[in-house]
């Protein structure tokens, strides 16, 4: 018999498991299940040793002190992302898995729209709605866990983008070491700055797909978010708008003008030599996240640390195309990522479950968590205020990023759909116009969500 390799890997932890859980247990009890890609010895081995350590002990004697009888049981895998929601997915589709399962927030609304997961407000009823912790999470943060204006869960981490840059290579150029640019054309301008300073390529705004995700996270859809649209809006795409058009344009002029090196873009360790080139002084600024503060440039990171992080590198919020002209009506943007909790719609015992995350998410279990695994931003503002007070980044992040977050739509076409504005802003760096890679682009798009139908266009 031919074993997939989602399969062994799964068999290997001795924890398949046939139906929905969350029925009696030998001695009267209850039994319930999580299920998270992460085991000790393995895979985000610390997450996994937070809930067996801490969350499952912690809480069944907080069961148990009410005068409950709570077995809560473990169900980790180790395995790639792909196959451990395939699991899932199979899972949620056929009745079983576990009562609560650990998903990227990615697959929230594909897994919502194909029936696999339910509002939280259908699963749990109304105590949903009223749980105090919800003043905590930015609803920007919610929506990580949110499809179609509905809660499907918890998230249980994050992060944001802005714009880093080198502030000695700032003052060579005559800017301020405290910049914030209010506009695109602010940002344009200071990159016009910086190429007065030798051997500097004063902007790294990742293209192509030879980047893959990094093009779309860390370009595309933070920009298109600063024209007040987003990739996915009222049920349809974005297709060849003005909004598409204004962002292609931004590749246009940092490409064609010398403020970019297209050579990184068409490299697939293009955005590693980026980094490289930022911490030797040969790069002005780079849209990235949080990620690229915490381990890249690290004084202690592999990549390419800088002894002289603190003083040397800037950050300054995304700014809109112009003043107001962002989501929302914000002056700022960013985008952010992140994974969460959801109920299985077909547990016996939803209350219970309920409980068990919402005891996960609370304050100081969440603060144990980032504790442990050294997770960096949490989804809690109290947690991240006690954590994050001596970076001063990720504090940045946390207090003034969060609010004004937008996430990428969970929805199964997304993949395709970001494939596209890669190709798109990749067509623009080559040489391309605007208006043709535009086009390619709703081409491409048309395919990847199947039909005109579902595009906005104009």
């Amino acid at each position: 018999m031919k074993i997939t390799r989602a399969a062994a890997a799964v068999m290997a932890t001795g924890l398949i498991v046939a139906g929905c859980s969350g029925g009696a247990s030998g001695g009267g009890g209850t039994t319930i299940r999580i299920s998270a890609n992460g085991v000790k010895g393995g895979k985000n081995a610390a997450g996994a040793a937070w809930v067996t350590d801490y969350v499952i002990p912690k809480f069944t004697a907080y069961e148990k002190s009410k005068g409950k009888k709570v077995t809560v049981r473990y169900l980790g895998t180790g395995v790639d992302d792909a196959p451990y929601k395939e699991k899932t997915a199979l899972d949620l589709k056929s009745g079983g898995g576990a009562d609560l399962l650990q998903i990227d927030g990615i697959w929230v609304g594909e897994f919502a729209q194909a029936g696999y997961i339910k509002p939280l407000d259908q699963t749990v009823g109304a105590a949903a709605n009223q749980w105090d912790g919800f003043a905590q999470i930015p609803g920007p943060v919610q929506n990580i866990m949110a499809f179609d204006g509905k809660r499907y869960g918890l998230p249980s981490g994050t992060d944001g983008r802005v714009i880093f840059y080198n502030r000695k290579l700032f003052q060579q150029a005559g800017l301020p070491a405290d910049w914030q640019p209010k506009s695109w054309d602010d940002v344009l301008a200071a990159g016009r700055r910086l190429k007065g300073v030798k051997g500097v390529t004063p902007i790294q705004l990742n293209a192509g797909t030879a980047m893959s995700e990094a093009t779309s996270m860390q370009g595309v859809l933070p920009l298109l978010a600063g024209t007040g649209h987003q990739i996915y809006e009222n049920g349809r795409w974005l297709g060849n708008t003005p909004q598409i058009r204004d962002v292609l344009d931004v590749y246009k002029k940092v490409y064609s003008s010398g403020l970019g090196d297209p050579r990184l873009q068409q490299n697939p360790q293009g955005r590693d030599e980026s980094f490289q080139r930022f911490a030797q002084g040969k790069v002005g600024m780079l849209l990235e996240s949080d990620y690229f503060w915490r381990e890249v440039v690290g004084p202690n990171a592999e990549v390419a640390p800088m002894k002289d992080r603190d003083q040397t590198v800037g950050y300054a919020l995304i700014p809109a195309v112009r003043p107001g002209g962002g989501v929302r009506g914000q002056d700022f943007v960013s985008l952010s990522g992140g994974s969460g909790w959801v109920i299985n719609p077909h547990t016996k015992n939803a209350a219970l479950v309920w409980d068990l995350l919402t005891f996960m998410q609370s304050h100081d279990a969440v603060k144990e968590e980032v504790r442990r695994t050294a997770v960096g931003i949490s989804p809690r503002t109290d947690v991240n205020t006690e954590t994050l007070a001596s970076d001063p980044l990720l504090n940045f992040i946390s207090t003034k990023v969060l609010p004004i977050t937008v996430v990428r739509p969970g929805l199964a076409a997304y993949p395709q759909v970001s494939t596209a504005l890669q190709k798109a802003t990749g067509d623009v760096v080559a040489g391309g116009s605007v208006d043709a890679a535009a086009k390619a682009y709703e081409r491409n798009l048309e395919q990847a969500v199947g039909g005109r139908g579902s595009v906005s266009t104009g």
